[in-house]
């Protein structure tokens, strides 16, 4: 495929990362009823609003629309250029499936504004993410090394795909759990890291929360604390948690199951580099009371993690299924061809 195919696939991947960075903005900022109507922007085309009225939430808002929509004409322009030039059908249906995303994506924004439902701007956030999961997915195999990858690649145990995988599904799941966090408007549900409520695990009774309730004086739009945002803010922490310790084992396992590829290796040094980030961040976000560029970052590296991992998810997938030979052993395993040496499909076991 064209190089330049290539570039342009990257470049609204990119795009669609900084969207996410702007949609956490807003967001932060709690201002995403700031622009009440839609698609128009107070009774305006959204395209021909003045410049003279984007001032204070409404700018951050406005924006984000815009840029949406910039991202949408990308997306439209990534999907026939796929049409036109991707010598694959599958690869030309997920450029029409990514384009059928952003279209959603635009429909439930407009509809948490005119519907004032915070549950749809949950949805909106966890289908940014699947659509930027998509758009990178789709950038690799856009590429000359993705071609040779799946032509002569080396081979895996699946076991390291499994890993991989599962891990970066959690990843997802952990970025549903932080959407939710955000789109309840209920500031920081517990206001103390690594403690919380200086404890282990904060009382949920019902004195308890009047208590805390009674003592915020942050200005912010927030609601009050319930039980069930403790425990979502709990879990939220529970989780990141496990998966420092998973994505640390993925990446070893990626590493040695991928001795000969310096590139899988850097992309597993990589992804240890993210979420230790992410983990500073969460702190930070905490400890900087919701800072607005503090949780964008967070909201920023976390989408940067699942891609990541998406990426290794679908270069584990190939080198799987090469590994599996046609006797239905996996490579993993010493594989002895028929002079009695070992296979050079072998590649040591991961683990």
């Amino acid at each position: 495929m064209p190089p330049a195919l290539t570039r342009f696939a990257w470049a609204t991947a990119l795009a669609t990362l900084g969207l996410i960075a702007l949609g956490g903005l807003v967001t932060s900022h709690g201002v995403g009823m700031a622009v009440p109507d839609w698609p128009t922007t107070y009774g305006y085309n959204m395209f021909l609003f003045p410049i003279s009225q984007w001032v204070g939430g409404v700018f951050y808002e406005h924006t984000h629309r815009l840029y949406a929509s910039l991202v949408g004409l990308l997306t439209l322009i990534l999907a026939v250029w796929l049409q036109w030039r991707s010598p694959s059908r599958t690869l030309s249906r997920w450029g029409w499936v990514a384009l059928g995303l952003v279209v959603l994506q635009g429909v439930l924004g407009g509809l948490r504004v005119n519907l004032m439902m915070d549950s749809l701007g949950i949805g909106h956030a966890a289908l940014a993410q699947a659509f930027l999961v998509l758009l990178v997915l789709l950038a690799v195999a856009t590429t000359q090394r993705w071609q040779r990858w799946c032509e002569s690649g080396p081979s895996v145990d699946p076991a390291v795909g499994r890993w991989v995988l599962g891990t970066t599904l959690l990843i997802f799941v952990q970025l549903v759990l932080g959407a939710s966090m955000r789109h309840q408007h209920a500031g920081l549900a517990i206001p103390d890291f690594p403690l919380a409520y200086g404890g282990i695990w904060p009382p949920t009774d019902a004195a308890f929360l009047d208590r805390i309730n009674a003592l915020r004086s942050d200005v912010r739009d927030f609601h009050p604390i319930t039980a069930a945002h403790v425990h979502l803010h709990m879990a939220h922490r529970l989780l990141g948690i496990v998966l420092v310790g998973l994505v640390a084992m993925a990446a070893m396992k990626l590493r040695r199951g991928f001795r000969g590829s310096n590139g899988l290796r850097g992309l597993a040094y990589l992804w240890k580099g993210l979420i230790a980030v992410q983990v500073l961040l969460g702190a930070s976000t905490v400890w900087f009371n919701k800072a607005a560029d503090v949780a964008t970052a967070h909201v920023v590296v976390g989408a940067a993690c699942l891609a990541v991992g998406a990426i290794g998810s679908a270069l584990c997938v190939v080198a799987a299924r090469r590994g599996t030979l046609a006797d239905g052993r996996k490579v993993g395993s010493p594989v002895l061809s028929r002079a009695g040496a070992r296979s050079d499909a072998a590649v040591p076991s991961a683990g």
